[in-house]
Formats: structure tokens, C-alpha cells, sequence
């Protein structure tokens, strides 16, 4: 299979190129290696991909329409899996210009390459944070997602709509995977567990917002792309019960699917940051602050669509998540124990 992951530089595409060429696939990367945070880290991934002869990376901007034609030409390309785009909830409130074109535009242009294409499946990240106000817990796919709290939030939620529209319109089998707070090896500096451990590791106190009182459906990086695997094997198809009368958001009478990837479970913040702590071997000094804009109390996933469409539950427990993670860090860093 000819796969092309976009954003492949990024903490879950390099993982997820990593994973396909491990099973034989031939992946075609792209990424424009923006500088949102530290571009050495992302070329450091790249580089343990380029030895392998099925991996071929394009440096590019999905946002550049003609220069995202161009790469579609001449390639015969079998799945998308489009992870491409401006992360973070909180910067979303210091430039929501980047989020526009990265998040809106971009995947504008994803959905035409992949329609003129004929990409036989677009899988594309979606996020948690679409479920915004929603105060039910677990958040479950079929729950309404109408009041984001973040401009970030609101264009994932958009992303899900326009993928509707080209699988309704161009029967285009589109599926958008709901990814809950991803951590682990090679993650990303601006979140919060990276940071943690830049800060406890210097001796600094941590920010902890909202005085700790928040919990996560936290997820461990091989337990995403277990789940993005499977989901990518799996075409959508269009549910030959579903009923225009009675609409179901994840659903659809277009090949539309819409799932959970999480961990399913909750974990209290201040839980993680002890077992941070315990993997470090130091102890944190806290910071405690109120609740940041944008930001939710609580977040946990109801896993039983995709645990009963592809047999998968992610298990990975915060322990040996981040004892890999704190691994991995001092190793890279050159930091010792």
C-alpha cells in the first residue's frame, strides 16, 4: 500500500511512518518543518526514517494549494493519513491567523488532492477538544459538539463538517480519529508533560492550572497508532441503517465514520505529575494557577465504537508511559540520572 502522511515530522506522523514501514508499506512523507516549536527535534525524527528505501520525504506546505496538486501528480497514492496542522489549544489564542491556514485552508486543499486523486481512504487527526463545553462524561462520539471553547477546537469540529461534505458529495470515505491528550518518546515540547520535565529537571516550579483540579484521558504514542493503523485498513463505509430523522454525528449515510482515540480512562493531573515525578526521580516544585481560557476541567473518552468496530483498547498505563517517555528524554538531551 502507497500511503502519504502529512505533518510526518510531527510527534504522531513520524511514529506512524515509523510503524508502516515496519509492516512493509511504502510512505510518502510531507511536513514544511514549521518553527511552532523546535525544528532540530523534527528533523531528528525524520532522520531515523530516511535510511529505510519505502520512505520518501517532500518538504512542503499543505497550505500551498498548487504545490499539493504538484505532489499529487504522478503518484499513485492509496490512503491519506493527514496529521498536518497547527497544534495547541492555548497558542490558538495568540494567533488564530495560523490556524486558518494550517487547520482550514490546508485541509481545503487535502480533501481536493485526495478527491481528484482517488484516494480509496482519508483518514485525518480530529481533536478532544471539539467536545468544548460539554459536561458529559464520557464524551462519546454521538454527543453533540456545538460550543468549541478554543478557535483550535472550532477547526477541528470544521474539519470534521467539510469531510462530510466531500463523502456525501464525492463519496470520498472519510474517517476523522478524536485523539485525547497524546504523550510519550519524541513528544512535543509545548506540551505539558514535556514541559514538566524541562522545568522539574532545571530545579523550576510547574505551572499547574486550575490548582490541579483537571483529568485527562491521557494516551500513550503507540497506543494512537495502534489505533490509526487499524482505522486506516478499514475504509469508511456508509451505514445502511442510519436514519436522516434521528442523525447520529459519527454516522452517516456517505462513507463518514467518526471515532474515539483515547485511552478511556481519567487520570487526575496531579496523579500524572506524581508519576512523572516517580519516573524522573526528583521531586516537583508547583506553581499552582487558575484555569487557563480555552481549557476544559475534564476530558475521558467512551472507547466503544472503535473497540467494537476493530477489537482495539488502548491500555497503556501512565506508569510505563511515562517511565519511556522520561527514558527517552535524558537520552536525547544528554541529561543524567
Amino acid at each position: 500500500m502507497n500511503v502519504l502522511v502529512t505533518g510526518a515530522a510531527g510527534f504522531i506522523g513520524a511514529a506512524l511512518c515509523g510503524r508502516l514501514l515496519a509492516r512493509g508499506e511504502r510512505v510518502f512523507a510531507v511536513d514544511n518543518l514549521s518553527d511552532y516549536y523546535d525544528v532540530g527535534l523534527k528533523r531528528a525524527r525524520l532522520e531515523r526514517l530516511r535510511a529505510q528505501k519505502a520512505f520518501a520525504f517532500t518538504q512542503l506546505d499543505v497550505a500551498d494549494r498548487a504545490a499539493l496538486a504538484d505532489f499529487f501528480q504522478g503518484r499513485k497514492l492509496d490512503a491519506v493519513m493527514h496529521l498536518a496542522a497547527q497544534a495547541g489549544v492555548r497558542y490558538s489564542l495568540e494567533n488564530p491567523a495560523a490556524y486558518v491556514d494550517s487547520n482550514l485552508v490546508a485541509f481545503g486543499n487535502i480533501l481536493e488532492a485526495c478527491r481528484h486523486g482517488e484516494i480509496g481512504h482519508l483518514v485525518y487527526a480530529s481533536s478532544s477538544s471539539v467536545y468544548g463545553a460539554n459536561p458529559r462524561l464520557p464524551f462519546s462520539e454521538n454527543d453533540p459538539v456545538d460550543h468549541p471553547v478554543s478557535l483550535y477546537a472550532a477547526t477541528k469540529k470544521a474539519n470534521e463538517l467539510m469531510a462530510h461534505a466531500y463523502a456525501h458529495l464525492y463519496h470520498l470515505r472519510c474517517t476523522g480519529l478524536r485523539f485525547f491528550t497524546v504523550y510519550g518518546p519524541w513528544g512535543r515540547p509545548d506540551m505539558a508533560f514535556f514541559k514538566f520535565t524541562k522545568l522539574m529537571l532545571a530545579g523550576q516550579p510547574i505551572p499547574v492550572y486550575n490548582h490541579g483540579n483537571l483529568t485527562r484521558d491521557f494516551t500513550y504514542i503507540d497506543d494512537i497508532v495502534e489505533g490509526i493503523v487499524r482505522v486506516l485498513d478499514a475504509p469508511a463505509q456508509a451505514d445502511c441503517n442510519y436514519d436522516a430523522r434521528a442523525p447520529q454525528p459519527a454516522r452517516s449515510d456517505a462513507p463518514f465514520k467518526i471515532y474515539n482515540l483515547g485511552n478511556g480512562g481519567q487520570i487526575q493531573l496531579m496523579d500524572y505529575i506524581h508519576a512523572l515525578e516517580k519516573a524522573l526521580g526528583v521531586t516537583a516544585k508547583y506553581e499552582m494557577l487558575p484555569m487557563q481560557a480555552g481549557d476544559v476541567a475534564a476530558t475521558k473518552a467512551d472507547m466503544r465504537a472503535l473497540a467494537k468496530d476493530f477489537s482495539f483498547q488502548p491500555s497503556t498505563s501512565i506508569e510505563h508511559g511515562l517511565a519511556a517517555f522520561a527514558q527517552w528524554y535524558r537520552a536525547y538531551y544528554g541529561v543524567p540520572q
